[in-house]
């Protein structure tokens, strides 16, 4: 690389991550075929439109690149329609309101401090400033339980255009089911956020809301689906849906797709369909459970008590005296990457919450098992309880190196 200052950053970058260990629920590791789609000379071309209606000439082949995107993620997800374009999951987002409502009409969605999303109504984005958000909530914060009949209250009362199914921090399962009876009882479109567990989906170890009735989903496409970042809309079987949303993307929000992207999509949803995708998808869920064993163990107050997907949310202030930004710091100092992250009923500001979010789609990808998954846990605390003990946090370092050594980034998956 001719850029010595870029080329010394990202060789950096890489023994971070190789050296460490990540946490963050929301990352993982892409492959090297991935990698290499998306450093691509796809990157060179505008493709505006869509495949077969391009503004431009010379798209023979991001035509049947795009093409086979939307092939692969429909078989995956099992729906008709699909949208590959949208850069990630908040224009997703965007692009579905926009296609489907008007300014002022009302959203159903999961309140952000029950482990909602910013996009789902957070006053500061752009959403929220278009259209009005209203709030479900958790029942029982200690068991996860959503309120669905407080649900179907507000959704009697604001009569919402879109019900959202969704989260960034909720760790358990949603009845998709209730929802939907709910949406048609008051006429709303069911949309569900799915960035977080898509590959989980995408693997059948966790329910597909489509087999439940709903009508859009919408996601990431790294995260559990292991793929570059990005996004993408599905559409069960409407196809005027599927067209308002094709038209809410582009022109709407967005101009030309990055074609090396979606050649990258291509190929993670490629990988998303051989047999070893769903053992890592299994092992996910498996690794989380051996977490959240060591965490139950040593009475840490888990949101949800505890973890039905790839994430657990751990309130270390209220349980060791922690704060969750002072738990992300010296877990970083020794090699363990996860956020800091507000709980249900924190009183604590957002930038120093009381709790922390981690989960197992990275370490799983490197080849972690529940052995190693427990130890890691077993580490995190004791870090956490001897969070200014030099000794050791030294040692537990030490053998977060030895077991990053010991099960390094893979360059293949298939």
């Amino acid at each position: 690389m001719q850029d010595k200052q870029i080329e010394k950053l990202i060789k950096a970058e890489a023994k971070r991550q190789s050296e460490g260990l990540e946490l963050i629920p929301s990352e993982n590791y892409v492959s090297e075929d991935v990698l290499k789609a998306n450093g691509s000379i796809f990157t060179n071309k505008y493709s505006e439109g869509y495949p077969g209606r391009r503004y431009y000439g010379g798209q023979d082949f991001t035509d049947q690149v795009e093409r086979l995107a939307i092939e692969r993620v429909c078989k995956l997800f099992k729906c008709k329609f699909a949208n590959v374009q949208p850069h990630s999951g908040a224009p997703a987002n965007l692009a579905v309101y926009a296609a489907l409502l008007a300014p002022g009409d009302t959203i159903l969605g999961m309140d952000l401090s029950h482990g909602g999303h910013l996009t789902h109504g957070h006053p500061l984005t752009l959403p929220a400033k278009i259209y009005k958000f209203v709030g479900y909530k958790m029942k029982n914060i200690e068991t996860g339980e959503i309120d669905y009949e407080d649900l179907r209250r507000v959704a009697l009362e604001t009569k919402p255009k879109i019900i959202l199914a969704g989260f960034s921090a909720y760790s358990r399962n949603l009845d998709y089911k209730k929802f939907v009876a709910i949406a048609h009882e008051v006429g709303a479109v069911t949309m569900a956020d799915m960035a977080h567990i898509a590959g989980l989906i995408a693997a059948g170890v966790l329910r597909n809301p489509f087999q439940d009735g709903f009508d859009i989903i919408t996601s990431t496409t790294h995260k559990t689906l292991r793929g570059p970042r990005g996004g993408i809309i599905l559409t069960r079987d409407n196809e005027e849906i599927a067209k308002k949303i094709d038209k809410s993307v582009f022109p709407g929000i967005q101009g030309g797709p990055h074609m090396h992207t979606i050649a990258a999509k291509a190929v993670a949803f490629g990988e998303a369909m051989k047999p070893k995708y769903k053992k890592y998808a299994t092992q996910v869920l498996k690794n989380a459970k051996a977490m959240e064993a060591v965490f139950k163990k040593n009475n840490v107050r888990m949101i949800g008590g505890g973890t039905d997907n790839h994430l657990i949310l751990a309130d270390v202030f209220g349980s060791l005296g922690v704060t969750g930004k002072e738990a992300q710091t010296v877990l970083d100092e020794v090699g363990i990457t996860l956020n800091m992250n507000s709980v249900a009923g924190d009183t604590r500001k957002p930038m120093d919450p009381s709790g922390i979010r981690f989960g197992t789609p990275a370490i799983t990808t490197r080849g972690f098992k529940e052995k190693e998954c427990k130890r890691v846990a077993e580490l995190m605390l004791l870090v956490l309880k001897n969070k200014d003990n030099k000794k050791i946090k030294d040692a537990a370092h030490k053998e977060i190196k030895s077991l990053a050594k010991k099960f390094p980034i893979p360059k293949r998956f298939v």
